[in-house]
Protein backbone atom coordinates (compact mmCIF):
# COMPACT_ATOMS: atom_id res chain seq x y z
CA UNK A 1 0.00 0.00 0.00
CA UNK A 2 1.33 3.19 -0.95
CA UNK A 3 0.16 6.74 0.92
CA UNK A 4 0.61 9.71 -1.60
CA UNK A 5 0.81 13.46 -1.04
CA UNK A 6 0.65 16.18 -3.75
CA UNK A 7 0.60 19.91 -3.76
CA UNK A 8 1.66 22.80 -5.61
CA UNK A 9 5.09 23.79 -5.90
CA UNK A 10 4.62 27.23 -3.97
CA UNK A 11 2.09 28.82 -2.60
CA UNK A 12 2.09 32.66 -1.71
CA UNK A 13 -0.55 34.30 0.10
CA UNK A 14 -0.84 37.87 1.84
CA UNK A 15 -2.61 41.19 0.93
CA UNK A 16 -1.18 42.97 -1.99
CA UNK A 17 0.42 39.86 -3.60
CA UNK A 18 -0.51 40.48 -7.08
CA UNK A 19 1.64 43.04 -7.34
CA UNK A 20 4.53 40.36 -7.37
CA UNK A 21 3.23 38.81 -10.66
CA UNK A 22 6.08 40.60 -12.60
CA UNK A 23 8.87 38.15 -10.57
CA UNK A 24 6.73 35.72 -10.66
CA UNK A 25 6.63 35.07 -14.50
CA UNK A 26 10.31 36.09 -15.17
CA UNK A 27 10.88 32.79 -12.49
CA UNK A 28 9.27 30.79 -15.80
CA UNK A 29 9.61 33.09 -18.81
CA UNK A 30 9.33 36.37 -20.19
CA UNK A 31 5.90 36.22 -22.01
CA UNK A 32 2.63 35.08 -20.31
CA UNK A 33 -0.85 33.88 -21.38
CA UNK A 34 -3.56 35.03 -19.42
CA UNK A 35 -6.45 32.92 -19.11
CA UNK A 36 -9.01 35.15 -17.62
CA UNK A 37 -12.60 36.70 -18.74
CA UNK A 38 -12.84 40.35 -19.44
CA UNK A 39 -14.82 41.31 -16.56
CA UNK A 40 -12.18 39.62 -14.47
CA UNK A 41 -9.46 41.96 -16.58
CA UNK A 42 -11.28 44.70 -16.08
CA UNK A 43 -11.78 44.03 -11.69
CA UNK A 44 -8.17 43.54 -11.91
CA UNK A 45 -7.14 46.58 -13.85
CA UNK A 46 -5.39 48.36 -11.06
CA UNK A 47 -3.84 45.83 -9.63
CA UNK A 48 -2.43 44.43 -12.89
CA UNK A 49 -1.01 47.80 -13.54
CA UNK A 50 0.22 47.97 -10.50
CA UNK A 51 2.24 45.15 -10.75
CA UNK A 52 3.53 46.22 -14.23
CA UNK A 53 4.39 49.04 -12.28
CA UNK A 54 6.92 47.18 -9.85
CA UNK A 55 8.17 44.84 -12.76
CA UNK A 56 7.21 44.82 -16.26
CA UNK A 57 6.49 41.92 -18.30
CA UNK A 58 4.58 40.45 -21.85
CA UNK A 59 1.18 39.37 -21.75
CA UNK A 60 -1.18 37.63 -23.92
CA UNK A 61 -4.53 37.84 -23.68
CA UNK A 62 -7.03 34.97 -23.93
CA UNK A 63 -10.63 36.61 -23.09
CA UNK A 64 -11.51 33.29 -21.19
CA UNK A 65 -15.30 32.38 -22.67
CA UNK A 66 -16.48 31.57 -18.98
CA UNK A 67 -16.81 27.47 -19.45
CA UNK A 68 -13.49 25.32 -19.11
CA UNK A 69 -14.49 23.00 -22.23
CA UNK A 70 -12.77 20.40 -24.36
CA UNK A 71 -13.38 23.63 -27.22
CA UNK A 72 -12.62 26.48 -24.79
CA UNK A 73 -8.69 24.64 -24.36
CA UNK A 74 -8.15 23.52 -27.51
CA UNK A 75 -8.85 27.52 -28.71
CA UNK A 76 -6.84 28.92 -26.34
CA UNK A 77 -3.99 26.49 -26.59
CA UNK A 78 -3.64 27.50 -30.32
CA UNK A 79 -3.39 30.82 -29.01
CA UNK A 80 -0.68 29.88 -26.44
CA UNK A 81 1.47 27.72 -30.08
CA UNK A 82 0.84 31.01 -32.00
CA UNK A 83 1.69 33.44 -29.51
CA UNK A 84 5.00 31.38 -28.73
CA UNK A 85 3.62 32.27 -24.92
CA UNK A 86 6.49 30.12 -22.17
CA UNK A 87 4.26 30.30 -19.47
CA UNK A 88 0.01 30.33 -18.58
CA UNK A 89 -1.48 32.46 -15.60
CA UNK A 90 -4.99 31.77 -14.68
CA UNK A 91 -6.73 34.20 -13.26
CA UNK A 92 -10.36 34.44 -12.08
CA UNK A 93 -12.67 31.77 -10.57
CA UNK A 94 -12.19 27.86 -10.72
CA UNK A 95 -13.37 27.65 -14.53
CA UNK A 96 -10.61 29.59 -15.76
CA UNK A 97 -8.53 28.47 -13.26
CA UNK A 98 -9.13 24.67 -14.53
CA UNK A 99 -8.74 25.76 -18.42
CA UNK A 100 -5.09 27.34 -17.46
CA UNK A 101 -4.00 23.94 -15.86
CA UNK A 102 -5.44 22.12 -19.10
CA UNK A 103 -3.58 24.43 -21.56
CA UNK A 104 -0.33 24.11 -19.45
CA UNK A 105 -0.91 20.59 -19.24
CA UNK A 106 -1.12 19.61 -22.91
CA UNK A 107 1.79 22.42 -24.05
CA UNK A 108 4.05 20.80 -21.19
CA UNK A 109 4.05 25.26 -19.91
CA UNK A 110 4.72 25.93 -16.48
CA UNK A 111 1.23 27.36 -14.74
CA UNK A 112 0.86 30.56 -12.36
CA UNK A 113 -2.86 29.99 -10.60
CA UNK A 114 -4.31 33.24 -9.73
CA UNK A 115 -7.60 32.86 -7.53
CA UNK A 116 -9.71 36.18 -7.42
CA UNK A 117 -12.13 34.79 -5.42
CA UNK A 118 -12.06 31.91 -2.65
CA UNK A 119 -15.09 30.05 -3.92
CA UNK A 120 -13.44 26.38 -4.78
CA UNK A 121 -10.34 24.56 -3.79
CA UNK A 122 -9.72 24.29 -7.36
CA UNK A 123 -6.70 26.76 -7.32
CA UNK A 124 -4.09 24.18 -5.67
CA UNK A 125 -4.94 21.13 -7.32
CA UNK A 126 -3.84 18.68 -10.47
CA UNK A 127 -6.92 18.22 -12.08
CA UNK A 128 -9.74 20.50 -13.92
CA UNK A 129 -13.76 19.91 -14.59
CA UNK A 130 -14.75 19.41 -17.54
CA UNK A 131 -18.01 20.87 -18.63
CA UNK A 132 -20.38 20.37 -21.32
CA UNK A 133 -21.08 23.49 -23.78
CA UNK A 134 -24.59 23.51 -21.58
CA UNK A 135 -23.03 23.92 -18.59
CA UNK A 136 -23.46 20.15 -17.04
CA UNK A 137 -20.66 18.66 -15.61
CA UNK A 138 -18.65 16.55 -18.38
CA UNK A 139 -15.68 14.80 -16.70
CA UNK A 140 -12.56 15.11 -14.12
CA UNK A 141 -9.56 15.62 -16.74
CA UNK A 142 -6.25 14.67 -14.23
CA UNK A 143 -2.93 16.48 -14.64
CA UNK A 144 0.54 14.73 -13.75
CA UNK A 145 1.98 17.61 -11.66
CA UNK A 146 -0.16 20.54 -9.64
CA UNK A 147 0.25 24.29 -10.01
CA UNK A 148 3.79 25.45 -10.27
CA UNK A 149 2.57 28.95 -8.06
CA UNK A 150 -0.51 29.66 -6.57
CA UNK A 151 -0.59 33.35 -6.02
CA UNK A 152 -3.53 34.37 -3.42
CA UNK A 153 -4.12 38.57 -2.64
CA UNK A 154 -6.10 38.62 -0.16
CA UNK A 155 -6.81 42.02 -0.57
CA UNK A 156 -8.75 40.85 -4.14
CA UNK A 157 -10.42 38.64 -2.12
CA UNK A 158 -11.73 40.38 0.47
CA UNK A 159 -13.24 43.39 -2.03
CA UNK A 160 -15.38 40.26 -4.26
CA UNK A 161 -18.91 39.45 -3.75
CA UNK A 162 -19.09 37.80 -0.20
CA UNK A 163 -21.20 34.82 -1.66
CA UNK A 164 -17.79 33.97 -3.42
CA UNK A 165 -16.26 33.30 -0.37
CA UNK A 166 -19.17 31.65 1.58
CA UNK A 167 -19.68 29.18 -1.46
CA UNK A 168 -15.94 28.07 -0.99
CA UNK A 169 -16.54 27.33 2.75
CA UNK A 170 -19.11 24.58 1.30
CA UNK A 171 -16.17 22.93 -1.18
CA UNK A 172 -14.26 23.44 1.96
CA UNK A 173 -16.60 22.08 4.53
CA UNK A 174 -16.57 18.74 2.33
CA UNK A 175 -12.99 17.86 2.94
CA UNK A 176 -13.27 16.73 5.74
CA UNK A 177 -16.61 14.06 5.61
CA UNK A 178 -15.17 13.19 2.27
CA UNK A 179 -11.52 12.07 3.67
CA UNK A 180 -13.35 10.63 6.59
CA UNK A 181 -14.87 8.26 4.54
CA UNK A 182 -12.26 7.94 1.70
CA UNK A 183 -9.90 6.75 4.77
CA UNK A 184 -12.75 4.16 6.22
CA UNK A 185 -13.31 2.65 2.62
CA UNK A 186 -9.23 2.61 1.90
CA UNK A 187 -10.18 4.42 -1.44
CA UNK A 188 -7.64 5.50 -3.50
CA UNK A 189 -6.69 9.46 -3.41
CA UNK A 190 -6.37 11.41 -6.67
CA UNK A 191 -3.13 10.43 -7.13
CA UNK A 192 -3.51 6.93 -6.86
CA UNK A 193 -2.29 6.23 -3.54
CA UNK A 194 -3.60 5.97 -0.03
CA UNK A 195 -4.14 8.78 2.53
CA UNK A 196 -1.24 9.74 4.72
CA UNK A 197 -2.15 11.25 7.69
CA UNK A 198 -0.68 14.58 7.25
CA UNK A 199 -3.31 14.85 4.45
CA UNK A 200 -6.20 13.55 7.13
CA UNK A 201 -4.90 15.81 9.87
CA UNK A 202 -4.97 18.83 6.97
CA UNK A 203 -8.84 18.04 6.13
CA UNK A 204 -9.32 17.74 10.01
CA UNK A 205 -8.03 21.49 10.29
CA UNK A 206 -10.12 22.32 7.50
CA UNK A 207 -12.98 21.42 9.11
CA UNK A 208 -12.23 23.06 12.27
CA UNK A 209 -11.13 26.58 11.05
CA UNK A 210 -14.46 26.52 8.93
CA UNK A 211 -16.43 26.11 12.48
CA UNK A 212 -14.16 28.71 14.20
CA UNK A 213 -13.74 31.84 11.63
CA UNK A 214 -16.30 31.67 8.93
CA UNK A 215 -18.69 34.00 10.78
CA UNK A 216 -16.00 36.54 11.20
CA UNK A 217 -14.58 35.87 7.99
CA UNK A 218 -17.64 36.83 6.03
CA UNK A 219 -18.07 40.18 8.34
CA UNK A 220 -15.14 40.80 7.08
CA UNK A 221 -15.72 40.12 3.70
CA UNK A 222 -18.99 42.55 3.55
CA UNK A 223 -17.18 45.36 4.90
CA UNK A 224 -14.20 44.33 2.25
CA UNK A 225 -11.31 44.15 4.54
CA UNK A 226 -8.61 41.59 6.01
CA UNK A 227 -8.56 40.43 9.22
CA UNK A 228 -6.58 37.35 10.50
CA UNK A 229 -10.04 35.14 10.16
CA UNK A 230 -10.20 36.25 6.61
CA UNK A 231 -7.13 35.31 5.87
CA UNK A 232 -7.50 31.63 8.08
CA UNK A 233 -10.39 31.34 5.79
CA UNK A 234 -8.84 32.22 2.59
CA UNK A 235 -6.25 29.81 3.46
CA UNK A 236 -9.38 27.19 4.83
CA UNK A 237 -10.82 27.17 1.29
CA UNK A 238 -7.74 27.18 -1.01
CA UNK A 239 -5.26 25.68 0.25
CA UNK A 240 -6.32 23.35 3.32
CA UNK A 241 -9.24 21.76 1.52
CA UNK A 242 -7.37 21.92 -2.20
CA UNK A 243 -4.56 19.57 -0.21
CA UNK A 244 -7.02 17.95 1.57
CA UNK A 245 -9.59 16.69 -0.80
CA UNK A 246 -6.69 15.27 -3.17
CA UNK A 247 -4.30 13.80 -1.19
CA UNK A 248 -7.48 12.25 0.97
CA UNK A 249 -10.12 11.32 -2.07
CA UNK A 250 -13.89 12.50 -2.89
CA UNK A 251 -16.99 10.91 -1.96
CA UNK A 252 -20.44 11.24 -2.07
CA UNK A 253 -21.03 15.57 -1.54
CA UNK A 254 -19.04 16.03 -4.63
CA UNK A 255 -21.12 12.66 -6.38
CA UNK A 256 -24.39 14.78 -5.23
CA UNK A 257 -22.87 17.69 -6.51
CA UNK A 258 -22.44 16.46 -9.73
CA UNK A 259 -25.80 14.93 -9.64
CA UNK A 260 -27.31 18.38 -9.23
CA UNK A 261 -26.04 19.56 -12.20
CA UNK A 262 -28.88 17.18 -14.51
CA UNK A 263 -31.49 19.76 -13.14
CA UNK A 264 -31.26 23.16 -15.03
CA UNK A 265 -32.68 25.44 -11.93
CA UNK A 266 -29.10 24.44 -10.54
CA UNK A 267 -27.16 25.89 -12.93
CA UNK A 268 -27.18 29.50 -11.66
CA UNK A 269 -25.70 28.19 -8.23
CA UNK A 270 -22.23 28.00 -7.21
CA UNK A 271 -20.06 24.54 -6.46
CA UNK A 272 -19.84 25.07 -3.21
CA UNK A 273 -23.24 25.65 -2.93
CA UNK A 274 -24.35 22.67 -4.25
CA UNK A 275 -21.46 20.32 -2.51
CA UNK A 276 -22.72 21.82 0.86
CA UNK A 277 -26.07 20.27 0.01
CA UNK A 278 -23.88 17.02 -1.31
CA UNK A 279 -22.69 16.74 2.56
CA UNK A 280 -26.04 16.78 3.99
CA UNK A 281 -26.91 13.49 1.82
CA UNK A 282 -23.33 11.91 2.70
CA UNK A 283 -24.18 12.33 6.40
CA UNK A 284 -27.81 10.85 5.75
CA UNK A 285 -26.17 7.86 3.79
CA UNK A 286 -23.66 7.39 6.74
CA UNK A 287 -27.03 7.50 9.34
CA UNK A 288 -24.56 10.15 11.08
CA UNK A 289 -25.33 11.11 14.46
CA UNK A 290 -28.05 13.94 14.94
CA UNK A 291 -25.78 15.95 16.94
CA UNK A 292 -22.80 15.89 13.61
CA UNK A 293 -26.11 16.49 11.27
CA UNK A 294 -27.27 19.54 13.69
CA UNK A 295 -23.80 20.93 13.78
CA UNK A 296 -23.31 20.80 9.63
CA UNK A 297 -27.10 22.24 9.11
CA UNK A 298 -26.46 24.70 11.86
CA UNK A 299 -23.27 25.72 10.45
CA UNK A 300 -24.77 26.38 6.98
CA UNK A 301 -27.72 28.66 7.94
CA UNK A 302 -24.86 30.72 10.25
CA UNK A 303 -23.25 31.63 6.52
CA UNK A 304 -25.66 31.22 4.50
CA UNK A 305 -25.23 27.85 2.47
CA UNK A 306 -28.12 25.64 1.44
CA UNK A 307 -29.62 23.32 3.37
CA UNK A 308 -32.41 22.34 1.34
CA UNK A 309 -33.55 22.14 -2.75
CA UNK A 310 -35.42 25.09 -2.43
CA UNK A 311 -32.22 26.74 -1.68
CA UNK A 312 -30.87 25.62 -4.68
CA UNK A 313 -33.32 26.66 -6.93
CA UNK A 314 -35.74 23.69 -6.86
CA UNK A 315 -39.07 24.78 -5.92
CA UNK A 316 -40.81 22.30 -7.00
CA UNK A 317 -39.50 18.57 -5.76
CA UNK A 318 -40.08 15.99 -8.05
CA UNK A 319 -39.68 12.30 -7.96
CA UNK A 320 -38.42 12.51 -11.35
CA UNK A 321 -36.13 15.32 -10.49
CA UNK A 322 -34.71 13.23 -7.41
CA UNK A 323 -33.88 10.44 -9.51
CA UNK A 324 -32.38 12.58 -11.91
CA UNK A 325 -29.54 13.93 -9.67
CA UNK A 326 -29.26 10.31 -7.99
CA UNK A 327 -28.77 8.83 -11.24
CA UNK A 328 -25.78 11.06 -12.17
CA UNK A 329 -24.22 10.60 -8.87
CA UNK A 330 -24.15 7.23 -9.11
CA UNK A 331 -23.06 7.14 -12.73
CA UNK A 332 -20.01 4.45 -13.85
CA UNK A 333 -16.79 6.04 -12.17
CA UNK A 334 -18.17 8.87 -9.65
CA UNK A 335 -16.48 9.41 -6.25
CA UNK A 336 -19.60 8.01 -4.82
CA UNK A 337 -18.53 4.92 -4.61
CA UNK A 338 -15.41 5.93 -2.43
CA UNK A 339 -18.01 5.71 0.80
CA UNK A 340 -16.82 2.57 2.90
CA UNK A 341 -20.39 1.03 2.24
CA UNK A 342 -22.03 -0.32 -1.47
CA UNK A 343 -24.63 2.67 -2.63
CA UNK A 344 -27.15 2.55 -4.73
CA UNK A 345 -29.32 5.17 -6.64
CA UNK A 346 -32.51 4.04 -4.06
CA UNK A 347 -30.42 4.88 -1.23
CA UNK A 348 -28.81 7.73 -2.91
CA UNK A 349 -32.87 8.86 -3.82
CA UNK A 350 -33.63 7.98 -0.02
CA UNK A 351 -30.74 10.28 0.96
CA UNK A 352 -31.69 13.35 -1.01
CA UNK A 353 -35.60 13.55 0.03
CA UNK A 354 -34.46 12.97 3.82
CA UNK A 355 -31.43 15.40 3.60
CA UNK A 356 -34.16 17.97 1.98
CA UNK A 357 -36.60 17.28 4.95
CA UNK A 358 -34.18 18.00 7.36
CA UNK A 359 -32.67 20.85 6.33
CA UNK A 360 -35.90 22.27 6.03
CA UNK A 361 -37.04 21.75 9.85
Amino acid sequence: MKRILIAPSRYQQGKDMLHELGAAIETYGTKALIVASDDDLKRMDNELNAAKAKQKFDAVYGNFGGECTHIEIKRLREVAKEEACDVIIGLGGGKALDTAKAISHFEKLPVIVIPTIASTDAPCSSLAVIYTENGEFDEYMFFTKNPDLVLVDSSVIAKAPVRFLVAGMGDALSTYFEARACEKSFADNIPGGKSTKAAVAIATLCYETLLEDSTKAKAACEGNVVTTALENIIEANILLSGLGFESSGLAAAHAVHNGLTAIEETHHYYHGEKVAFGVLVQLVLENASSEELERVISYNRSVGLPTTLKDLGISEVTPEKVKAIAKLACAEGETIYNMPFKVTEEDVCAAIVSADNLGGM
